[in-house]
């Protein structure tokens, strides 16, 4: 995040926001366009990518579903844009101890242990881990002690659009992001791949609630995609990974998903047209 950071101070915050006076490297300062940048950026990737794929992606064919609620896009944004702030607030402290050093970010190829092989290799771990990781903590969420308040409200959108994908209490929201915030203070990761693969695990988010059901058909029961997801929202006790069903599998939730076998959401609407 010090590379987003350095970019702002260096062409807006420097010049024209801050006094002259005020370092850049001052904690306050830097915790205050953490805050700002993080919104900010967090606002662009959800209304972005959601806007796209809500109107390139998603089937709108589903809100005719008996299941899909009155108004649910306007709450599934509104309810995001509430959270959004506050599910900020521990991951900007997370994104301050990155730019004070604390992680094991760097900058230059050079300083991989394995060059640019090591940053192939940590892509993969990355996703390997984080996948692990949110698996344990959504799987969690589904426990009597925390489902009612804090992960309920996501599962109040039982055939969801890519506006749900950021539509969590903010505690939810911030737990299940944990495993990305946690990964680079573990492992050495350089800071432009780190950043990329920020971008794109919430472009995955918003893509696991598109209601786009394809998957090339070796990968059917690989890759946790849409259909699995949507299953997860229906019946709750299943599939609670988020790229791969390893861990699902592993840990015994894992549900073939219901829009592979003939009777998904897009199915019950065609046999309700055919009648």
């Amino acid at each position: 995040m010090d590379l987003v950071l350095d970019v702002a101070d260096r062409h807006l915050l420097t010049p024209y926001v801050y006094p002259a006076g005020w370092p850049e490297g001052e904690p306050c300062r830097q915790l205050l366009s953490l805050f700002v940048i993080t919104n900010l950026g967090a606002l662009a990737l959800y209304l972005l990518f959601g806007t796209l794929s809500y109107y390139f992606i998603f089937d709108h064919e589903l809100k005719k579903h008996p299941q899909f609620l009155e108004n649910q896009v306007r709450r599934e944004i509104a309810y995001a844009l509430r959270s959004l702030p506050w599910i900020s607030v521990p991951t900007v402290a997370l994104f301050f101890a990155e730019v004070r050093g604390y992680s094991k970010l760097y900058d230059n190829i050079e300083d991989s242990p394995y060059g640019w092989s090591g940053v192939f290799l940590s892509m993969l771990s990355f996703l390997f881990f984080t996948d692990m990781g949110i698996y344990w903590i959504h799987r969690a969420l589904h426990h009597k002690l925390f489902y009612k308040r804090f992960h309920k409200p996501h599962h109040l959108w039982k055939i969801a659009t890519p506006f749900a994908s950021h539509a969590f209490h903010p505690v939810d929201g911030f737990m299940q992001s944990l495993p990305y915030h946690v990964y680079p203070f573990l492992f050495p990761l350089h800071k432009i791949t780190y950043l990329g693969l920020y971008i794109f695990v919430n472009v995955w988010t918003i893509s696991i609630h598109d209601g786009d059901y394809r998957v090339p058909r070796l990968l059917r029961h690989v890759i946790n995609g849409s259909a699995h997801h949507t299953d997860h929202h229906l019946y709750f006790d299943y599939n609670y990974g988020q790229y791969f069903t390893l861990w699902d599998k592993i840990g015994g939730s894992y549900k073939s998903p219901t829009a592979f076998e003939g009777k998904g959401p897009h199915d019950y609407l065609r046999k309700v047209r055919e009648k």
